[in-house]
């Protein structure tokens, strides 16, 4: 068979067989008294081998070495395709989502086009400040997404800062991007992503925050009640209480405490809670201290009651800090 005759058969090209021949991958059986070419059968059968083996991403270096080296396992050159191929995945997933960013912006004109693409650029820089400058600058440039995905992955507590500023800002699907961090693996993600939507305003972002009191982890739980309670959400009083306990941000979680005892409903709840912690044998004296602290921002007369019935406390320390606030609201 002809190079002409093979090339149509095959699919290959008679410019490729001669460049597979230079290389030595397959070299025509004969030649005619002419000098012109002849393949035989089986050489169009390693025709059909060399493309099919091109067609799973082997060079043609590496074609050689499968057909040719009696020895040669194809496991280790399997499992090297295979991680190229994920590398490659990756990228043009990356591209590929960077163009729907740059898509959903609208773009009116190139303009437009290549200002997006530089913030996206700079929100992935590894300088710092270029980061900042970017989220501080992002306006309704950048996509919702974009930002959400850069403040979930930000470690500079600056740039972090700037980013909430900028999604509190941008609104839109923010919320709802973040709460799915909420439930990431890794427990810095997550604590970006509750501080983010601590930051976020709107109902929405009240409503997954309230979500978040469930949350089994600690940080959630705690950083999610101390938004709630600054939005005079009394769900959150639970949370807040555990928070006194644990000496974890004890000092606002008696302040947002004292905000959600306005209410005087309210404040007899957080009394209950607080006297109710106070009476566990397992609350340990510091913790005793903190919430009997944390009674003196409660008004009203269940929390004196709470404040009298500590004053033979078996614990010193807490009796007299009892008596001297209720020496306070007596004075006041």
């Amino acid at each position: 068979m002809l190079i002409g005759e093979v090339a149509r058969r095959s699919g290959v090209s008679a410019r490729m067989l001669r460049h597979y021949e230079s290389l030595g991958l397959v070299r025509p059986s004969g030649r005619t008294g002419s000098g012109y070419r002849e393949y035989s059968a089986e050489d169009v059968r390693r025709i059909f081998h060399v493309e099919s083996l091109r067609a799973v991403g082997l060079s043609l270096r590496e074609i050689g070495r499968a057909l040719d080296d009696p020895g040669f396992t194809p496991s280790a050159l399997v499992d090297e395709l295979i991680r190229r191929t994920r590398e490659r995945i990756a990228v043009e997933t990356e591209l590929l989502t960077r163009l729907h960013r740059v898509h959903a912006t609208d773009p009116a004109g190139w303009e437009d086009v290549l200002q997006v693409v530089a913030l996206l650029g700079a929100l992935g820089s590894e300088s710092a400040d270029a980061r900042q400058r970017a989220a501080l600058a992002s306006g309704d440039e950048v996509p919702v997404e974009a930002l959400v995905e850069a403040a979930l992955g930000e470690g500079d507590p600056h740039v972090a800062g700037a980013l909430r500023w900028a999604l509190a800002r941008a609104g839109g699907s923010g919320p709802a991007l973040l709460a799915e961090g909420l439930g990431s693996p890794e427990a810095a993600v997550r604590e970006r992503a509750v501080r983010s939507l601590a930051e976020m305003p709107g109902d929405e972002a009240t409503a997954l925050l309230g979500n978040a009191l469930a949350s089994p982890d600690d940080v959630v739980r705690g950083r999610a009640a101390l938004a709630l309670g600054a939005r005079g959400v009394a769900d959150a009083v639970p949370a807040l209480v555990d928070l006194v306990v644990a000496g974890t941000n004890d000092t606002d979680a008696a302040d947002a405490l004292a905000l959600l005892a306005r209410d005087a409903t309210v404040a007899d709840r957080i009394t209950a809670a607080l006297a109710d912690r106070l009476s566990r044998d397992t609350t340990g004296a510091p913790a005793r201290g903190r919430l009997t602290q944390a009674l003196a921002g409660i008004a009203g007369p269940a929390s004196s009651r709470a404040l009298r019935g500590l004053l033979d406390d078996e614990d010193r320390a807490v009796a007299l800090t009892a008596a001297y606030l209720l020496q306070l609201r007596d004075a006041g």
